[in-house]
């Protein structure tokens, strides 16, 4: 039996009175725009979504919102964690093979920090090469107390970090622990906000404890450019066979599912190469689930790097297609993958692309489907992904710098590579990032997290009926 769609029908009814009305002039084209991508999605969602059986009757929404307050108003309460929606609209840009940012920036992540007294302050965790930040001179550590003489307060994060419109003189500053105050050290001078191309892949480097040497790579996003510099980089490590490898993701959101699975092969232990990586499962109404392999064609040379140990530095913003690394290796490297940091931030979902022609500037990226190893292993939304060895960032005091022995998540990476043991006193995740010093804002939390499908689904057509 024809299903009959109670949109259409107040569609029909309202275009029959619209054309009858004003002077009897035709205005159904100008409705038809004002609800035509709602419908679209609203439709799309009742096919794909991996949570339909939870949206709103039609008669309940209002078609005539913008498409992404529209979304918001239909979403599952399940579609998303700590106040962050997983399904999400983006406007389609200008396809090019660079990452380039979306707004004006300095070229800085960084959190907010406040003391016991209540003054703020901005530490810095990692700069963009060729950014202004990097040509005014601010490192990893360095605490901005404020700028262009006045003081940092709780409402400046977008000004300085992740929405800036103007140069300013930074005021530097160092935590000093015996009077609970911040004093000032110094000034950068930070050029005008630019737009700067992303290097996801930030740094590689060497590290040797006498006996073992550790190839780290700092991994910030899951680019959907960034499978070539991954397959370069295999082979930098066939050429230096280290004994480990450490993969720091513990500032990436995720990103494309695609790279994820060019990089898991990559690291991949050769037993792996031709099996299940992960596993895709929709709706009852999608009727199977779909399969990624550790493919050996991703692999340059056809073989797997010959190494020992994977050490994977996470927290609680590794998220998505990070966490797919992570749980898809595990059942090829028992006893050969530790995660060091903290649990991971739980998001077991992916989003597909869904567009549609008549409203091309749109990209529906929907919660589609369940992700999970080749142990079918997906339960990990609410807790994350645990740590094996726990140890946080001391925020406020000395972050160490990246990829070396004074970073405090890379030391007991170290110990186990050289005596075979983690150190035997861990401690314990913080929330206080020192000891007198509040979390207020991280600008790497604020970031999308996301396992992007990017084979786009064709729309399906407006006028949608089932048999």
């Amino acid at each position: 039996m024809k299903r009959i769609n109670l949109f259409h029908l107040i569609t029909s009814y309202l275009m029959l009175l619209v054309a009858t009305t004003s002077c009897w002039q035709d205005r159904s084209g100008e409705y038809y725009a004002l609800v035509g991508s709602k419908n679209w999605i609203y439709t799309t969602m009742q096919e794909y979504y991996l949570y339909y059986q939870d949206l709103p009757e039609e008669s309940e929404l209002d078609f005539f919102q913008k498409p992404a307050e529209f979304l918001s108003s239909v979403v599952s309460e399940k579609d998303g964690k700590n106040g962050v929606t997983y399904s999400h609209i983006d406007s389609i840009k200008t396809a090019d093979t660079r990452s380039l940012s979306e707004s004006p920036t300095f070229g800085f992540e960084a959190v907010m920090l406040q003391t016991q007294q209540g003054s703020y302050a901005m530490q810095v965790l990692y700069t963009q090469p060729q950014s202004p930040a990097e040509e005014a001179g601010l490192k990893r550590g360095d605490l901005i107390i404020g700028a262009d003489n006045t003081e940092i307060s709780s409402g400046d994060y977008s000004k300085y970090v992740t929405n800036p419109t103007t140069a300013h003189s930074f005021i530097l500053g160092n935590y000093n622990a015996d009077t609970g105050q911040i004093d000032t050290t110094g000034t950068v001078e930070m050029p005008a906000p630019r737009i700067i191309e992303i290097q996801n892949l930030l740094k590689t480097t060497l590290l040797d404890t006498g006996t073992r040497k550790a190839a780290y790579i700092l991994y910030n996003e899951f680019g959907q450019n960034d499978i070539a510099q991954w397959q370069a980089l295999y082979g930098q490590l066939a050429a230096t066979q280290p004994n480990d490898i450490i993969l720091d993701l513990r500032y990436n959101p995720g990103g494309y599912v695609s790279t994820a699975q060019a990089v898991g092969t990559l690291l991949a232990p050769q037993n792996a190469l031709g099996q299940t990586m992960l596993t895709m499962t929709g709706n009852d109404k999608l009727g199977k689930a779909e399969t990624y392999t550790f493919d050996a064609n991703l692999l340059p040379s056809g073989s797997a790097l010959s190494y020992q140990n994977l050490y994977v530095i996470t927290s609680n913003n590794t998220a998505s297609a990070s966490e797919i690394i992570i749980n898809c290796l595990r059942p090829y490297m028992t006893g050969n993958l530790y995660q060091v940091g903290q649990a991971t931030f739980g998001k077991n979902v992916a989003q597909a692309l869904y567009t549609n022609d008549q409203y091309p500037q749109l990209e529906l990226w929907l919660t589609t489907y369940y992700l999970s190893n080749s142990k079918g292993y997906k339960d990990y939304d609410a807790e994350g992904l645990p740590a094996d060895y726990t140890q946080s960032e001391s925020y406020g005091g000395s972050l160490g710098e990246l990829g070396t022995e004074t970073d405090p998540l890379i030391q007991p990476i170290l110990i186990r590579m050289a005596t075979g043991s983690f150190p035997s006193t861990e401690t314990t995740t913080r929330t206080l990032a020192s000891p007198r010093m509040l979390i207020v804002k991280n600008s790497v939390a604020d970031k999308v997290k996301t396992a992007r499908i990017t084979s786009p689904y064709k729309a399906l057509p407006n006028d949608l009926t089932e048999n």
